[in-house]
Order: C-alpha cells, then structure tokens, then sequence
C-alpha cells in the first residue's frame, strides 16, 4: 500500500497540475474579459509613450524615452496604429490622428525606403484607415470609399514605389528613394517576400482609385517569382531582379520568402482569384513534400531539396494561420502546438531555434514582440474554439508584461535566455502584436462580423455593401474589406460585365444545359463549366484592348463557393 501511495502521489499531484491546462481555458473560467482589458492597458502604455517622447519620429525608444527614424521619416507608429485605435474602440483618438497624419505626413522626401516596408505599413496602414474611416464616424467625402484624403496618401506613398517595378522581369527592387526614385548602383538582389507581397495592398489601390496600374506591377511581379521556380517546385530566398538568377538557393516558409506564400493566398480569396490560389496549392505540395517533418518545417536546397538548416524561424509561425485560411485545420494545428513548445520553453520565440538540438541558435536568441504565433491562434480560435489556443494568448500577456515591459514601453527583447533587452520598439508591436491579442480575447469585435451586420453606402457608381465581415489582413495586420473593392467600377467595365452575364445566361439558355440552382449529374457539369468559360473568353477577346489586366467579376469561372454579388444581384454556378 505504501509503495503504491509512494507512487500515486507524485502521479495524482502531475494529474492535479496538468488538469487546469487539459481542461481548457473556458472551463476553468481564463477571464476573457480580464485579459482583454489587460491587452488594452498595454497598448495604451506603449503609445502613449510614443506619443509623448517619439513622435513625430518612426519608432519610440523605450529605454530612453525618445524616439528615432527606421523605416523612412513619416511616423511609421503612428499611421500602423491607427487602425488598432479603432479596434479597441478609441474613435476619437482615430479622428484626431487622420487630422494628424493629412497634416504633418509628406512622402516628397529624400529618404531611401524599404520597397515592402513602405508599402504593408504605410500604403496597407492607410488603406485600411481608409476604408475603416466611415466606421469611425470621420465625416467622408461624396465618393468614398472610390476616394478620400487617406486614399490619396496611400497612392502617393505606392507612386512613389513604381519606379522600384521598372526591371527586366518586373521584380522589383528592395530599396526606393522616395525622391529621386531607383538610385544609381542599388542591389538588384531582393527577397523572394519583397517581390510577392504586393497584391492585397495594391489590388485594393487599383480596385478603389481605377488605375490598373497598381495591380498589374503586383500580378507581373507574382508571375516572375513563379516562372523561376525550380523543377521541384520551390522557391528560393533572394534572388536577381535583373538577370533571375537566384542568389540565396534556401528554400523554406520562414524569413524572406514567408508573405509572398501568404499573399498568394490572401489575394487569391480578396480577388476571388483561382489563378492565384492554384500556384499556392502547388507551393504548398512541394513544401509538404520537401520540407516539412514531423510537423516541423525545415530548410532545404531549392533545386536538389535536401536539408540546408533544420532551423524554425520565429517568423514561420505564421503558417498555421495561413493554413487555417485554406481549410487544413488539423494540420495547423499540429505545426502550432509545435510551436507552442518553443514558447513555452523560453516565454518568447527566439528568432532561430535550431530543431534537432531543442535550443537557440547563436545571434538569433531574441524576440522582437513578433505577433506571428499569436496571429494564427486568433485563426485557429475563430476556427476550432479550442481553448489552448487562449492559453497561448495568456502566455503572451503575461510574459510581455514581465519580461519587456519598462516605464517608456515595451522593449525588444535581446536576449531570451537572461531576459536582457534592447532599446527599441517596432511600429509592428502596436499594428500587430497588440491587435491579435485583443481580437483573440475579444469574440464580439466587428471585424470577426459574421455578415449578419452590414453598412449601405451609396457611391457615384450605384449602391455598395460594406463592413460585412470578411476582413483580409495584410502582412502588417492591415484589415481590407473585400467588399470595398466592388464599390468604384466604372461604369463601362459595369456594362461590359452585364454584358458578358447575360451573354453567358443566354448561351446556357441555348445549350439547355444550365439550370440556375440546379446540381449537375453524370458529368455534365464540366461541359457545362467548359462552355462558360469559351463564352467568357469570346467576350474577354473583344474588350482586352480596352481593359486592364485584372479580371472583372465573373461568377461562371470562379472556382469558390462565395460568390460576391453583382449589384445586389447573386448568381450562382452549379460546380
């Protein structure tokens, strides 16, 4: 008896501890609420501070109160936070920084700028603004969200990027300057992700301002980073932007390469485009193939796929989030609560973790407060309900709090096996880190709307529905609504889109094999898909001349159940 207590103890006492955690955040009762407003007083304690002791500088410098330029010189903190202002509630505080900002922000400046920085947060900060601007109770001009003083930034700020576009391959450069354009001498070696994280944000400029331009330089520039895949289907790390030739051979989901798999499939649901998510699933073959084991995701050779760094990256804990987006719940799963480990492990994730020896790797042992695992547990939460997933949320609060948390801020952790810090903040940890908290203790925020709640706005190109829910994130955590980008069609392309739905309703009606509502059976389906799409094309080849190259909506050939509506009007496809 006594040698069995001897050993029920310890076992009972494991079982005691393990109970709370097992039986779920929800169960025994993780304070929701509590934890919310904590993440709140956070972020307050952070911009305040940056207001008070940084503006109008970039980034506040937490350990001695001041503040410095990094990105560029136009108080990059200031325009990432505005949208997370507005999600925690603050309207008021969102009104006067748009005052701020239409003041005080000037891109005419000679200033060198990161081409991706630049663009996910100031032209995706703005965007979002904009679109968000309504909602804040910013009294908007007759044509929003077709235009708007925010809209104008944002296209000034991304004008100011084109010149980067203007290459052999139309990959851009990585580094602008913002007055004189591409200087003499620039690298042409880029990064995979600085050359495919551009759709979502300029999609959205071209879809709103009605200049392809935007759009095109971003489609021409996916296209290249495909065409120059290897035979085995992978991408590597940076490549030349001139000749093509790809300069760092790594392939892997992690830093460099990690937002253009992203973009494909944001993109792809913002456009309802299935070009885009095609070249994503094919990735996503390879990747599958070549560099993930055990639910870990490694380094491999581009072309030969053997093992280059059996290395995670904090930035790759992205993944499971992206995952969560295509419908691949379980195995999301199972790659985050890999990744969990690792925070747990440390109350952070280091920069590089080298996986078969369980430790950091020399140089990479710190944690910026990046926000990509707390990212795809607000996925994940919104997807399975699964309460480990707030438990990692209670990590994060109460880890940053202690580890980084000093009177002017929140610092970078430099260190995280002795907790020793670095004097900086990143415009990053408000944008993001700070607003994947909040909306994964908040369930009830408009931007998890289910569609149940929606704005009418009228516009000068008819009515549009707005704020349905549905939002798309940009890389910096920017929310677009896709719905926006359906609201400033000019009228032509209206007509041609008319046109091209009723030319296709006849042609059905002629075939006879097309019943609206109706399912297909013994294959007939794919005649019928293949007949809409030659009568789509016929139409497309008369208008091309006149068109840009981003496809207008066409219900037949999109291949998601969603279909967004066409002036109010719905039309459903039987495939």
């Amino acid at each position: 008896g006594t040698a069995m207590r001897r050993f029920l103890g310890p076992l009972l006492c494991l079982l005691a501890l393990r109970l709370p955690a097992s039986s779920g955040a929800a169960a025994r009762g993780l304070d929701v609420a509590s934890y919310r407003e904590r993440v709140r007083a956070m972020f307050y304690h952070a911009y305040e501070h940056y207001l008070e002791s940084a503006f109008p500088y970039d980034e506040l410098r937490p350990l001695t109160c001041d503040g410095q330029d990094t990105w560029g010189s136009f108080s990059l903190t200031l325009i990432d936070a505005l949208d997370t202002l507005l999600i925690l509630g603050n309207v008021s505080e969102f009104q006067r920084v748009v005052n701020v900002l239409q003041e005080g922000v000037d891109f005419d400046i000679d200033v060198n700028a990161s081409v991706f920085e630049t663009n996910i947060r100031v032209v995706g900060g703005l965007l979002s603004a904009h679109l968000l601007s309504r909602k804040a109770g910013l009294e908007v001009e007759a044509g929003w969200p077709c235009s708007g003083p925010l809209l104008r930034m944002a296209e000034e700020a991304a004008r100011k990027l084109l010149p980067a576009f203007q290459t052999p391959t139309g990959m851009p450069y990585g580094t602008v300057n913002l007055l004189h354009g591409v200087n003499p001498g620039e690298t042409p070696v880029t990064c995979t992700a600085g050359i495919g994280t551009f759709i979502v944000e300029f999609a959205t400029l071209s879809h709103l301002t009605g200049d392809p331009v935007f759009e095109d330089v971003a489609r021409k520039a996916l296209k290249a980073l495909w065409k120059n895949r290897s035979d085995i289907g992978l991408v590597g790390n940076h490549i030349d932007v001139i000749t093509a030739k790809w300069v760092a051979q790594d392939a892997g989901i992690g830093a460099g390469v990690d937002s253009y798999f992203e973009y494909l499939v944001k993109g792809a649901i913002l456009l309802q485009d299935k070009e885009l998510m095609s070249m994503f699933l094919e990735y996503n073959k390879a990747i599958k193939n070549y560099t993930k084991f055990d639910d870990w995701y490694l380094w491999v050779q581009m072309y030969k796929g053997t093992v280059s760094m059996p290395v995670f990256q904090s930035l790759e804990a992205y993944w499971p989030g992206l995952q969560s987006l295509i419908g691949d719940v379980d195995n999301a799963m199972r790659t985050f609560l890999n990744y969990y480990t690792v925070w747990k492990q440390f109350g952070g994730l280091p920069e590089f973790y080298n996986i078969p020896q369980g430790y950091t790797v020399d140089k990479r042992e710190g944690y910026p407060l990046r926000p990509e695992l707390i990212e795809s547990a607000m996925y994940l939460y919104r997807a399975t309900r699964d309460p480990t997933l707030l438990e990692l949320g209670r990590d994060a609060v109460e880890s940053i709090e202690k580890i980084s948390k000093v009177d002017c801020g929140f610092a970078t952790i430099k260190d995280l096996r002795d907790h020793r810090l670095d004097n900086r903040m990143e415009s990053f940890f408000l944008a993001e880190t700070i607003k994947y908290l909040y909306l994964l203790f908040d369930p009830d925020n408009f931007i998890h709307n289910d569609g149940s709640d929606f704005d009418v706005v009228v516009t000068p190109y008819g009515e549009c529905v707005l704020n349905a829910g549905g939002y798309i994130f940009n890389t910096e955590a920017h929310p677009i609504d896709p719905a926006a980008l359906h609201c400033c069609r000019k009228r032509r392309e209206e007509q041609w889109e008319v046109e091209d739905l009723m030319r296709e309703f006849y042609s059905w009606k002629k075939t006879k094999k097309f019943t609206l509502k109706r399912a297909p059976d013994h294959g007939e389906g794919e005649n019928v898909k293949d007949s809409q799409d030659a009568s789509s094309e016929k139409a497309g080849e008369k208008r091309n001349s006149k068109q840009s190259s981003h496809s207008l909506l066409s219900c037949p050939s999109q291949s998601f159940n969603s279909k967004l509506a066409v002036l109010g009007q719905v039309f459903l496809d039987n495939t």
